[in-house]
């Protein structure tokens, strides 16, 4: 699925598409309706970056141990591990 956003949104906005796609990656994994690897995917953006990113905003990365064990896992599925 695609979604478009117009050129007149992410202007009155102030952002770029790549901007968009990471506050919106940021907002679902916050919200723990995205996994770390799947936000990470979404915001196009490497592992570590992401998570500096999230370290920037205060956002913990893992809450448990089963959720870092979790996303060990699917790191591991994607090759990103």
């Amino acid at each position: 699925m695609s979604v478009l956003v117009s050129d007149e949104i992410l202007q009155a906005a102030n952002m770029s598409d790549a901007d968009l796609k990471r506050e919106l990656a940021i907002l679902l994994y916050q919200q723990k309706k995205l996994g770390l690897s799947k936000a990470r995917e979404l915001a196009d953006m490497p592992l570590i970056e992401f998570q500096r990113e999230l370290a920037q905003r205060h956002i913990p990365v893992f809450d448990d141990m089963a959720g870092f064990e979790s996303e060990i896992a699917q790191l591991q599925e994607m090759g990103d591990l």
